[in-house]
């Protein structure tokens, strides 16, 4: 297949996903389980979600790799892996806030290896909001929702911090919350303002609309990060860690490139990745 074709997958099976979140929802939605913490939660709903989305991709390519959050890996012989989340904003999602989105990526290598990888195709279908994120690699990144069709989106430009409107996150153990929120105190006095909405997935989309400026968080995985972070990078964004680093777990650093540099700057001195 194609990035492009590869792409057209990856939306069938985030719109499936979407319609039967949204669709099935029960009045009540209760944790099924924890995974962390006792805050980070997993819905009934999330494990059915991902094993409809693993079977609709690998009825349609049998011999691809499926890494995902509810599930084990599967590995695969083709070359290519998909990364699944079925629900990025569990706890939106778990508490009605309609901010969360189905993410699927196709990738080359090692998905689990933030420098080991490449995404060649991903989709971020919020389906609250009806929109639908895509990008293939070298083709730019979209937005697609059903008043306005398919169009082009990109990053905004600018290079004063105190202008920049930045999303974050916060992860689920204490300690880690602990540090994050010393750094926030750090940023907030030199930024515009803070957000704080509750799905990586669609802070960086937001960046690559320029509905945000940048986004900063640590504690993604590749689920999180693999369609979001190549919708970011295809409309403008560098999407790296701290310094030279590749994005991933340790941290990300997404926002156009004078604004990228500008947080770095800031952040370089807060070490951001050692928060344990």
């Amino acid at each position: 297949m194609s990035a492009d074709e590869l792409l057209a997958l990856a939306v069938a099976a985030a719109e499936r996903g979407g319609r039967f979140i949204t669709d099935e929802r029960p009045d009540e939605v209760t944790a099924a389980a924890t995974k962390s913490s006792p805050t980070d939660v997993v819905t009934a709903m999330d494990t059915a979600c991902e094993r409809m989305v693993r079977e609709q991709l690998l009825t349609a390519r049998p011999d691809d790799g499926i890494v995902g959050e509810e599930g084990d890996d599967v590995a695969g012989s083709s070359g290519v892996t998909w990364v699944v989340d079925p629900i990025d904003g569990t706890v939106n999602y778990l508490y009605g806030i309609g901010q969360y989105a189905v993410c699927v990526a196709a990738v080359a290598g090692d998905a689990r290896d933030p420098s080991g990888h490449e995404v060649l195709a991903g989709c971020v279908h919020n389906p609250v909001l009806g929109e639908t994120w895509t990008a293939v690699r070298g083709g730019g990144a979209f937005l697609t929702t059903a008043g306005r069709g398919r169009r082009p989106v990109h990053v905004r430009d600018g290079d004063d911090l105190g202008q920049v409107l930045l999303a974050t996150g916060f992860g689920y153990q204490a300690s880690r919350r602990k540090h994050q929120a010393a750094v926030v105190a750090q940023l907030l006095p030199r930024v515009r303002d803070i957000r704080r909405m509750g799905s990586a997935a669609l802070d960086l989309c937001g960046v690559a609309a320029g509905r945000v400026d940048a986004y900063l968080e640590r504690g993604l995985k590749p689920w999180d990060l693999a369609a979001a972070g190549l919708v970011a990078r295809e409309a403008g964004a560098l999407v790296t860690g701290l310094g030279d680093a590749p994005a991933g777990e340790d941290l990300v650093v997404a926002a156009a490139p004078r604004i990228h540099a500008r947080l770095q700057a800031v952040l370089a001195p807060l070490r951001p990745d050692t928060d344990g």
